[in-house]
């Protein structure tokens, strides 16, 4: 697959998502944008893992509006914790993943244990 073609794939993806969340009901919409947010910023660093995140996240979101489940009923009364519990299950491609596993090898090599497990 050509570099354009994987651009335009990931663009077509993300703006399905768009229109996938502008098709909620309000509280459920505004709520998947700001968890959105959110979790761009403690989420999967790169665009298909990313987009992936967001697009489960819509399908929760989809079935608890067909299931009947208010807001309050997905992300319980503290969205910080759903919202970190829900970015868990996407570890691929975390920059605070690469971050930690840069600070560990530094470390190792600093005190010579380099083949040291983390």
């Amino acid at each position: 697959m050509s570099i354009i073609n994987k651009i335009v794939g990931d663009k077509k993806r993300y703006r399905a998502y768009q229109a996938r969340v502008a098709a909620l009901p309000t509280p459920h919409r505004e709520t998947v944008e700001a968890l959105a947010r959110y979790l761009m910023y403690f989420g999967p660093g790169e665009s298909d893992n990313l987009t992936s995140m967001l697009e489960d996240l819509t399908d929760l979101f989809e079935q608890s509006v067909a299931d009947g489940v208010d807001v309050r009923g997905i992300v319980g009364d503290n969205p910080v914790d759903f919202a970190e519990d829900f970015q868990r299950n996407y570890p691929e491609g975390q920059w605070i993943g690469r971050e930690r596993d840069r600070l560990n090898d530094t470390i190792s090599k600093a005190v010579g244990d380099e083949g040291t497990p983390r």
